[in-house]
Parts: C-alpha cells; sequence; structure tokens
C-alpha cells in the first residue's frame, strides 16, 4: 500500500507531525511515499519574504521510500474558480499521483486546499483521511478565511477518518457533525538525547528559562518581559526565527538567539532548567497542542507556561506550572526551579507519549 500525503509544511523543514506520520506509515507498512509539499492558499503579503528568508529548517535528507513534488500554482486560491486556473500549473502533480496511485493508495490530508478537495473528488484511493493540527481558518482574514473554511467543511465531510490533535479542535469538527478522534501530539522518544535532570538534579548557577521555537504573532512578550523582571538574577534564553518582534525594550537578562537546526536546539534544550510556553491566549492558540511541552518533559524539564490551548488541562500534571495570575510569578517560578523528576517518571513519559503510541491509536492504517 501507498500514502499521497499533502504536507501542511514543506519536507525541508523541522521535523514537525507531519515528517512523523509519514515515517511511521513506512515503518508499519514499508509503503511508498508521495510527499507533496504545500502551496500558498491566501493572498500574499509583503510578511512572506521575510518568512521565506527565516524559514530554514533541516534540510534533511529524502529517504529511498519517499518522493517530494512542489505544486505551481498563483497565489489566488480565496478567488473563485481558481482550481480551474492552477489546473493548469499542477498538472503535473496530478499525473504524478495518477501514477503512483496504480495498485492502491490513502489520501492523507494535512492542511485544506483546492487541490486536496480535487484529489479528494478523483475516487481512486482505497481509503483518506484529514489530520487536523490547527484551525487553519483562523489564521487568515476576509476572502481566505471565507475560502479556507470551505475547503475545510467539504474535507471533512468526504474523507474516511478525521483525526485532531487537540480538544478544542475535536468539539469544533464534533459540532459540525462528523466524529473525531483525539490524536495529540507527541515527541520522537526515540531520536531525543539522554534526560538532563533526574533524582540529583542541580541547577546552573544562573538558571535559565528557555524557549524553543518559532517566535510569531501568537508569542506573549509582555509575559517573557515580566518573568525576566520578577527574577533578575537567571537568565531568560529565546531561541528561534523572530517573526513578531518585542513591541518594546527588554531587560538585560532576556537573550534571543537565532534558529537552528534541530539537534543544536535539543542540545540546547539541556542548558536549560525550566521550558517555557509563553503563548497569547487567543483564538488561534485555543486550539494548540504544543510539541515543545512533550519536547521539554521528555527531556525531563518542568514547563512554565500559559494558560491556553491544551495547556489548560495540564494543571494538574506533575513538572507544569501554569501563569493564570501574573501577580504570583514569582512562586511559579520558585516551585519550577525547585520540580526535580526521577529517572523513572522521565521514561514513562516518553514511552506515554512518543509518536509511534500516537499514531497506533489513531488507527489509520489498520487495514492496508
Amino acid at each position: 500500500m501507498r500514502l499521497v500525503y499533502l504536507s501542511p509544511v514543506p519536507w525541508a523543514s523541522f521535523s514537525q507531525r507531519s515528517h512523523e506520520l509519514v515515517r511511521y506509515f513506512h515503518a508499519t507498512t514499508q509503503g511508498k511515499v508521495l510527499w507533496i509539499d504545500p502551496y500558498s492558499t491566501r493572498f500574499p503579503n509583503w510578511g512572506d519574504m521575510f518568512r521565506l528568508c527565516l524559514n530554514r529548517g533541516d534540510k534533511e535528507n529524502i529517504p529511498h521510500w519517499l518522493a517530494v513534488k512542489k505544486p505551481r500554482v498563483l497565489a489566488i486560491e480565496p478567488m473563485p474558480l481558481s482550481g480551474s486556473i492552477n489546473r493548469l500549473f499542477w498538472g503535473d502533480v496530478m499525473q504524478a499521483v495518477k501514477e503512483f496511485s496504480k495498485g492502491g493508495a490513502i489520501l492523507g490530508i494535512g492542511k485544506p486546499s483546492v487541490l486536496a478537495t480535487q484529489l479528494l473528488s478523483i475516487g481512486r484511493f482505497v481509503s483518506s483521511f484529514y489530520d487536523v493540527m490547527d484551525d487553519f481558518p483562523a489564521f487568515y482574514r476576509g476572502l481566505s478565511n471565507i475560502s479556507m473554511s470551505i475547503r475545510e467543511r467539504a474535507i471533512v465531510a468526504h474523507v474516511t477518518k478525521v483525526i485532531a490533535s487537540s480538544t478544542s479542535l475535536c468539539d469544533r469538527l464534533t459540532r459540525a457533525g462528523r466524529q473525531v478522534k483525539l490524536v495529540s501530539n507527541a515527541c520522537a522518544s526515540t531520536r531525543l538525547p539522554a534526560p538532563v535532570r533526574s533524582l540529583d538534579c542541580k541547577q546552573h548557577k544562573i538558571p535559565i528559562l528557555g524557549y524553543v521555537g518559532t517566535i510569531g504573532q501568537w508569542f506573549d512578550w509582555r509575559l517573557v518581559k515580566l518573568l525576566a523582571k520578577t527574577r533578575p538574577d537567571l537568565r531568560v534564553t529565546l531561541i528561534g526565527p523572530v517573526y513578531s518582534p518585542s513591541p518594546e525594550s527588554l531587560p538585560d537578562n532576556v537573550e534571543i538567539l537565532p534558529p537552528c537546526p534541530h539537534d543544536q536546539a535539543m542540545a540546547a534544550m539541556k542548558e536549560f532548567d525550566v521550558g517555557l510556553i509563553p503563548f497569547k491566549k487567543t483564538k488561534l492558540t485555543a486550539s494548540v497542542d504544543p510539541i515543545k511541552f512533550y519536547e521539554y518533559r521528555a527531556l525531563g524539564l518542568p514547563v512554565i507556561s500559559s494558560a491556553f490551548g491544551e495547556m489548560v488541562l495540564r494543571d494538574d500534571r506533575q513538572g507544569v506550572f501554569l501563569v493564570e495570575d501574573t501577580s504570583d510569578l514569582a512562586v511559579v517560578i520558585n516551585r519550577a526551579l525547585g520540580y526535580c523528576p526521577s529517572a523513572d517518571e522521565v521514561e514513562r513519559f516518553r514511552n506515554e507519549n512518543s509518536w509511534e503510541s500516537r499514531f497506533q491509536s489513531a488507527d489509520l492504517f489498520s487495514s492496508v
């Protein structure tokens, strides 16, 4: 059996849920994958040029069992009849899918698009699924928002299975009348470095509160500033591309480092005393289950997080310290710095939150 997968992220980007899903498919079935890179599903803006300069993740080698196709399109998808126009440009992709699918294939969709709906309408696939990782319409405004909502409804109505990465996403699609299975995010447990903390763990002389990831419009600079001002004796380290800079000056104990390959990011995390997830509470973040939560905890790090999205449901989890009232930041920081998990606790977390265990529970490929 084979898998045609329309990804929400390019193959040549940091390893994410989509990369892990196709790796799991191949490991489980030994089948080949046709990976279709995403294209713009909204009108372009000036910020896109900035993103092209910064969005340079790990350039992973393409494995022998995977082929990558990049659709050529005009950035006009929100317009009516855009599919009729862009069909003239992605003929090579349609032909590649036709040839690849001979003998049977599964269609996987990671992001709504006109191309996805057209492939779904062909009817040549033995089964199909939509893996909902974000509230995609919430990323857009105006006509682009309406267009994305329409595409998503069409896909949800016609795929064989729908899975979603957060409770909020499940609830939204269930209200629309579709059965949705919750398949939370996870971490690459078998490829992570050894945990950094155990029962005899010791803090650095200067404690480090660290964040690794994209810094976008959802990033809560105010919370970062308050954390740094509350404890000027510690260091706040932020690593990643900055799409949305701080609107005001930051304390001297905040350092911002450029993005780096995933293995270097993991090495940097091992120097942290606490992992940070400082996100604003918005419609966009309400549906987010941050992968960095799993990576931090799998390394043995406590987590200080805003009370947003799926993190709200983890208030009683070991090693999780939510910020709901900034007046008690000193208490939250002290509790987090004082947390020290056992080796068994970290190992158990890794086993229960691996990508393999997640996708096995999704039951997407059991019939192949």
